[in-house]
C-alpha cells in the first residue's frame, strides 16, 4: 500500500498555518480514510481533520501544542512493512519544538500563545502620585506676559487660574499668602480670597490689579468650588499588552488587503419591515415550529434575488470575473476575540424554516469554535447585521474574494408618511457595499431594489 503524507490542511482562505490542538489517534493505531486524526486550530475555529488514507499512523511529526505552516508534513500513514524513511526524512527531522512553557520565555519578537496576557512582572509599576513640594523655590510664577487683558478678557484668565492657584498654594493655617499691604486692604474691603488669585507682581505676590480684577468677577470666584487633589483609586499597571489571538492576528492581515485594494461603493435603501414583522410574529405563534427571525428573512431573501442577478454573486479573479450560480451565504458572527462569518451552503435551495434551523446551528457553533471544514470558507455573498446593538445602519467591509456584502441595521418605529397621512411604521436600513471591479452602481442598485420588493412582500419568501 502506498505511503500517505498527512499534511497540515489549508481550512480557509486567510489559513496561512494551523496549530495541533491533539491528536486523536496515537502512532500504530490503525486508521481508515475519514477518520478523525486529530484537532486543528484555525484563525477561525477548531476544525476535526480527517485521514484521505488508510492504515497504520506510523510516525507522528508534529507534537500537540505544535502550530506549523500550511502544508507541512505533521504524519505519516503506511502498512507495518512499508519503508517511511525518506518520508520522513525530507520533513526536515522531525517537529518544531513546543512552545516554552513554565519558566523559559520566548524570545521578544515571537508570538505569544491564542489568549496569553503579557507577563506583568516585566512591566515596571506604577509610579504613585508625588507629593508637591512645599519650597518656595518650587512654585515659580509664569512669566509676565506684559499689560494685562482689559474687561470681561482679564475676568476668564483669573477664574480659569483658580483651580491651578488651589494645587499650588500652601494648605493649613501655617501657610502665608503673599501680598502687598494695599492688596490685603482691598481684598477685605470687597470680600475678595487672596488664597484664590494668582499673583503677578515679583516672586508671585499678589498686588493692587489682582484684587480688583478679581474683585469684577465675585460671582464667578465664589461659584469656583473648592478643589481637592484627586488620587487615582486604580492601581498596578498603567497599561498592559494583549497578545493578538489567531483570529484577531488573521482580521489584522485580511482587512487591509480588502479596504485599500478592493474599490468599494456602497447603496443604501430603507425597508418597510411592518408587514414582514408582523409575518414573523405569526410563524413564531406556530406551535412546533422553528424561530423565524429578522435575519432569515433577510437571508433567504438574498438567496433568492442573487440567482435573478448573477452578477452581484461574483468575484473579481484578477483577469477574469467569476461568476456563481449557487449561493453560499457567509453570516457574519461576533465573537469575544474577532468576526467569523461561517458558510450557509446552497442557501439558495433551502426554504424559510430550514435556513431558520441551520442558520442557528451555524452561528452557535461558530462561537464554540467547533464549525466543520467546507463552512470555513467558499461564501459567494455575505451578511453583516448590528441590528441587535441597536444600529441605525452602517457599511461593512467586503470580505475577499466575495464581490459585495450587505450590512443590515436595526428595526426602529420610526414617524412615517403614507396616503393616509402621518403614522408610525418599522423601518430598517440596508446598505450593500459593491466591488467596483465586479459590478457598477446601477447593478448593485437594482439587486438592492429587489431584496427590498420581497421583503416587503414577505409571502414570497415563504415559497
Amino acid at each position: 500500500m502506498a505511503v500517505t503524507k498527512v499534511v497540515m490542511p489549508k481550512l480557509s482562505e486567510a489559513m496561512e498555518s494551523g496549530k495541533i490542538i491533539k491528536w486523536i489517534k496515537k502512532e500504530g493505531d490503525r486508521v481508515q480514510s475519514g477518520d478523525i486524526l486529530a484537532e486543528v486550530e484555525t484563525d477561525k475555529a477548531d476544525v476535526e481533520m480527517e485521514a484521505f488514507g488508510g492504515g497504520v499512523l506510523r510516525k507522528i511529526l508534529v507534537s500537540a501544542g505544535s502550530t506549523v505552516p500550511v502544508g507541512s508534513l505533521i504524519g505519516v500513514i503506511a502498512e507495518a512493512n512499508d519503508d517511511i524513511n525518506s518520508v520522513v526524512g525530507q520533513a526536515g527531522g522531525g517537529a518544531p519544538a513546543p512552545a516554552p512553557e513554565g519558566g523559559a520565555k520566548a524570545p521578544s519578537d515571537a508570538a505569544a500563545p491564542s489568549g496569553a496576557k503579557p507577563d506583568m512582572a516585566d512591566r515596571p509599576a506604577a509610579v504613585p502620585p508625588q507629593p508637591r513640594s512645599e519650597d518656595p523655590a518650587a512654585r515659580k510664577p509664569a512669566p509676565s506676559k506684559g499689560p494685562e487683558a482689559p474687561g470681561s478678557q482679564r475676568v476668564q484668565e483669573v477664574v480659569a487660574q483658580q483651580p491651578r492657584t488651589l494645587q499650588t498654594l500652601p494648605s493649613g493655617d501655617g501657610g502665608r499668602v503673599k501680598a502687598s499691604p494695599l492688596a490685603r486692604k482691598i481684598a477685605a474691603q470687597s470680600g475678595v480670597d487672596l488664597k484664590l488669585i494668582q499673583g503677578s507682581g515679583p516672586g508671585g505676590r499678589i498686588v493692587r490689579r489682582d484684587v480688583e480684577a478679581a474683585s469684577t468677577a465675585p460671582a464667578a470666584a465664589a461659584a469656583a468650588p473648592a478643589l481637592r487633589p484627586v488620587t487615582p483609586s486604580v492601581t498596578g499597571p498603567e497599561y498592559e499588552d494583549v497578545a493578538l489571538s489567531p483570529m484577531r492576528a488573521a482580521i489584522a492581515k485580511r482587512m487591509p488587503l480588502s479596504k485599500a485594494p478592493v474599490p468599494h461603493f456602497y447603496v443604501t435603501s430603507e425597508i418597510a419591515m411592518d408587514r414582514a414583522w408582523d409575518l414573523r410574529e405569526e410563524l413564531n405563534a406556530l406551535e412546533g415550529q422553528p424561530k423565524i427571525s429578522v435575519n432569515d428573512f433577510i437571508i433567504r431573501a438574498c438567496a433568492l434575488t442573487l440567482l435573478s442577478h448573477p452578477g452581484v454573486n461574483a468575484s473579481f479573479q484578477g483577469d477574469r470575473i467569476r461568476v456563481f450560480h449557487r449561493v453560499h451565504m457567509g453570516i457574519a458572527v461576533a465573537l469575544d476575540e474577532g468576526l467569523i462569518t461561517p458558510v450557509l451552503r446552497d442557501v439558495h435551495a433551502k426554504p424559510l424554516a430550514q435556513i431558520a434551523v441551520e442558520a442557528r446551528d451555524l452561528a452557535e457553533r461558530a462561537r464554540q469554535r467547533k464549525l466543520r471544514a467546507p463552512e470555513l470558507s467558499g461564501a459567494t455573498f455575505s451578511i453583516s447585521n448590528l441590528g441587535m446593538f441597536d444600529v441605525r445602519d452602517f457599511s461593512a467591509i467586503i470580505n475577499p474574494p466575495e464581490g459585495a456584502i450587505l450590512a443590515v441595521g436595526s428595526v426602529r418605529r420610526v414617524p412615517v408618511v403614507t396616503d393616509d397621512g402621518l403614522g408610525v411604521g418599522r423601518r430598517m436600513a440596508l446598505t450593500l457595499s459593491c466591488d467596483h471591479r465586479v459590478m457598477d452602481g446601477a447593478m448593485g442598485a437594482k439587486f438592492l431594489q429587489d431584496v427590498k420588493r420581497l421583503i416587503e412582500e414577505p409571502l414570497r419568501l415563504l415559497v
